[in-house]
């Protein structure tokens, strides 16, 4: 109960802040990708229920080809694309802390004691989003990505979520956000 309390005060301060930020590069994702300005996509939420995951959209097609613009190049830098996430929040569907939503076929396929990942809300930081913060430059390294997501990365995730699972605290948790806070920053400059 104390998490629910804690993660609606947090989304709503952090709207209130930062709203003016969020109006202005949802627009502006508008006028770049020619289209609302939203990603909205399926992921797979607490007791693996499905929920729909709300971003700045970060992609346009040119000549027929998804591809990231300038624009969204910079909100995802700065991880300005995962703001409107606070309104997932504060819906109950994720939690500030916890194991990041994923797209089906993922945590809903988990099988055994790895299913207890799904007891928790999905979260807008953790652990795993920490050590995993360049995941796509990772992945874009690799001759095969889709394999080396599946066998090297996913189940660290897994791992991580699941030592996450079994240990989290509000402390713990403040220090999450610390560190998320603290790389953010690092990031911008």
């Amino acid at each position: 109960m104390a998490k629910r309390i804690f993660d609606v005060i947090f989304s709503i301060t952090t709207l209130l802040l930062s709203g003016w930020v969020i109006i202005i590069c949802w627009s502006c994702a508008a006028i770049d990708t020619k289209s609302n300005g939203l990603f909205i996509q399926k992921r797979i939420g607490q007791f693996g229920k499905s929920f729909n995951i709300y971003k700045l959209k970060s992609m346009k097609k040119v000549n027929g080809v998804k591809t990231i613009s300038r624009f969204g190049n910079f909100i995802r830098k700065t991880k300005i694309d995962e703001l409107p996430q606070l309104l997932n929040v504060l819906l109950g569907q994720m939690s500030v802390v916890g194991p990041r939503p994923d797209v089906p076929g993922y945590y809903d396929k988990l099988e055994g004691s790895d299913r207890k990942i799904l007891e928790l809300k999905p979260g807008l930081t953790s652990p795993a989003t920490l050590k995993y913060a360049h995941e796509e430059a990772l992945l874009a390294q690799q001759k095969n990505p889709l394999y080396y997501n599946d066998t090297i990365i996913f189940p660290d995730k897994v791992k991580l979520n699941l030592h996450y699972c079994h240990t989290h605290t509000f402390l713990g948790d403040l220090k999450i956000i610390w560190e998320t806070a603290m790389y953010l920053l690092r990031k911008s400059q």
